[in-house]
């Protein structure tokens, strides 16, 4: 065993030594610590805020099956699959094609039996390498995570779940390797809400990050729109015109499966967005004359109008402290992006570039995500809240609208039609890297990311 001062390095250019106290996540799985390498403070950091990240290569052959009796032995290969999915998806990675894997030791999970030469030759900056064990319902993994340019292991973990929940198993893998490379929690184990008209009608859907295990969520044979999860990932509020009403806002425990009626005023009741603390909501209502902002609690209460002004004001986004608002109003002719500032009453302009901006949203990073540009010519853009630092991240891939964050703040869902049909799609923060999630019957637009 290497000593406890000992710091590790890396032969990529887009790795880092940062000193950084943290722990491992411990998550819904049983994790065990197996092995760990070097002090504690030292870690290699992928540079996530790096304008351009060039991404690491990572060797992941297929798993060694050490069940007694050889029990699931489709699994070597298909969790090996997952997880590979999983960091190519994260922009900081590319996985290596295993036809150009060179060593012999494929059996070899130790750092004592693992030929590192062989893995160095075809350019391989990471190496993973695993063992599963099933055990009637259940299968044990022994993953172990080497620097292929030293030789030397930097994550060791034992994980434990049901062998028919594979997928969830493997994205608990992904995320504990972003973590130890990066410091940050990883987006594996979230979910995507949206809408999808597979039936006909506009119902709401759930489905993991990467688009498998889909679930219909509403039966309205209507029109369901705006999913828009809590802040604890427990509700979600959604829109719906069924039984002849709405847009009707409603809320559903994704735990119990309740729904309820939130509001049902006469007029608009829409684009509801939850405050940080999960107690209260910010949404558009037609009260008076005009469509403005109101804040609500979640039995339908009105708290406190937010916006008052002879524009239509709609699609509320928080900023991360709950102080002010982004909004979208008409009140300069077309649809520009505005913010209010709730405690000081203040409101001003923050789009000027295109006639056609919607759909804000406010990240955990304190980053404006929007829909923007002339109408018919539709691209999702970045901006500081004061205006600054505007970013364009899509540009001719047809119509590219509805933008959300992740809860991390460093990826962004979106739906496009680039190829004919509205699909859901995420991407890094700065555009990069950009993946179709949905490829399911019909269309799938509004994504809401879980946190």
């Amino acid at each position: 065993m290497e000593k406890k001062s000992m710091k590790f390095k890396s032969s990529s250019t887009s790795r880092i030594l940062k000193v950084h106290n943290g722990t491992f996540l411990i998550g819904l799985l049983l994790t065990i610590v197996l092995f760990w390498q070097g002090d504690a403070s030292a870690r290699i950091f992928i540079d996530i805020n790096a304008p351009s990240i060039q991404k690491i290569k990572i060797a992941i052959p297929d798993f060694r099956n050490l069940s007694r009796e050889g029990e699931n032995p489709e699994l070597a290969s298909e969790l090996a699959g997952v997880v590979a999915n999983d960091l190519e998806m994260s922009g900081y990675f590319s996985s290596m094609d295993k036809s150009a894997f060179l060593a012999e030791d494929k059996d070899a999970l130790t750092q004592e039996e693992i030929h590192f030469k062989d893995w160095s030759v075809i350019g391989a900056d990471l190496l993973l390498k695993a063992g599963y064990t099933c055990i009637g319902e259940s299968v044990e993994l022994e993953v172990r995570l080497f620097d292929v340019f030293w030789g030397r292991q930097i994550l060791g973990k034992r994980f434990l779940g049901k062998a028919k929940q594979y997928r969830t198993l493997m994205h608990r893998v992904g995320n504990a390797i972003i973590k130890r490379l990066t410091g940050n929690q990883g987006i594996f184990l979230t979910k995507l809400a949206f809408v999808g008209t597979a039936t006909g009608h506009k119902e709401i859907y759930v489905c993991d990050y990467d688009g498998y295990n889909l679930k219909r969520i509403t039966f309205d044979r209507n029109i369901a729109l705006l999913p828009r999860w809590s802040p604890k990932g427990d509700k979600l509020f959604y829109n719906s015109y069924r039984g002849g009403k709405g847009p009707v806002l409603y809320l559903k425990d994704m735990v119990s499966g309740r729904v309820k009626t939130v509001s049902a005023r006469k007029g608009l009741n829409i684009g509801a967005c939850w405050a940080p603390d999960g107690k209260s909501a910010a949404l558009t209502l037609s009260e008076g004359d005009n469509p403005d902002i109101y804040s609500i609690d979640l039995e339908g209460n009105i708290l406190r109008r937010l916006t008052n002004h002879w524009g239509i004001d709609v699609s509320p986004a928080f900023s991360p402290d709950g102080t002010k608002i982004a909004f979208v109003s008409n009140r300069s002719g077309s649809p520009q992006i505005y913010v209010r500032d709730l405690k000081k009453g203040t409101e001003k302009r923050l789009t000027f570039e295109g006639n056609y901006n919607t759909s804000p949203a406010w990240s955990s990073l304190n980053r404006i995500v929007y829909a923007g540009g002339e109408e018919g010519d539709r691209n999702i853009y970045t901006v500081s809240p004061d205006g600054s630092n505007l970013r364009k991240l899509t540009e001719n891939q047809q119509n590219n609208e509805d933008p959300c964050w992740s809860a991390n703040g460093r990826y962004i869902a979106f739906s496009s039609n680039r190829d004919g049909a509205y699909h859901i799609y995420i991407m890094n923060a700065n555009g990069q890297n950009q993946t179709k999630i949905t490829s399911f019957k019909g269309e799938q637009t509004s994504p809401s990311w879980s946190p």
